[in-house]
């Protein structure tokens, strides 16, 4: 299925524009399977670690318990669940959307403290990402039009921002692009080959 999609990427001329259309619809076939797979692998392992009592089994049931809920509203609803005034609907805007917001916030903490271990100038490559992060941090806030409002145009702080996310930025964010392209050609050809049998539990 690999080489098929490659070929027809290099070659888009019948039979092989076919290939695309045809892999696609067996891919929709396998992931509707897929799904049903991921649930009773989500109610396997969560009703094993309430049976054993293992550490953190409570949020095993409350995992079980939303899902149950979410899903039996969704089918009594049928297909305008997603409309307002569904119990879906205020299930997932008063209480999952709230919950996603909480821990997004929570995580802000944990980004703060890993910058603040990041942005430590004990060398020079260091000191050169402290003084972008903050010449970024400050030219897109108000604070940085109001220290640098008196600046000609061009050397104000929002500009020197824009400059540095257009150009250094931009070239930063192609070269590791190109990188994980390139590793992912190299493990892509790795399993189509047979190589690479981790993925299927080999050693």
């Amino acid at each position: 299925m690999g080489f098929v999609y490659v070929i027809q990427f290099f070659v888009p001329h019948p039979p092989f524009d076919k290939f695309q259309n045809w892999g696609n619809d067996w891919i929709q076939i396998i992931a509707g399977f897929a799904i049903f797979l991921g649930i009773l692998n989500l109610l396997k392992v969560s009703s094993e670690k309430i049976y054993k009592k293992s550490k953190g089994w409570g949020y095993a049931a409350i995992t079980i318990v939303g899902f149950l809920i979410m899903t039996i509203a969704g089918l009594y609803e049928g297909k305008d669940y997603q409309n307002p005034g569904t119990s879906f609907y205020w299930i997932y805007f008063t209480m999952f959307f709230p919950l996603n917001s909480t821990m997004f916030a929570i995580l802000a903490f944990f980004v703060a403290s890993a910058s603040y271990r990041a942005f430590r100038a004990r060398n020079k490559e260091a000191t050169l990402l402290l003084l972008a992060a903050i010449f970024l941090m400050l030219g897109r806030t108000p604070l940085g039009d109001y220290l640098s409002g008196w600046a000609p145009d061009g050397w104000q702080l929002k500009n020197i921002s824009d400059w540095i996310m257009d150009f250094p930025q931009t070239a930063g964010q192609r070269a590791i692009m190109i990188g994980i392209a390139l590793g992912i050609i190299s493990t892509s050809l790795r399993v189509i080959t047979g190589l690479e049998r981790t993925f299927v539990g080999g050693e």
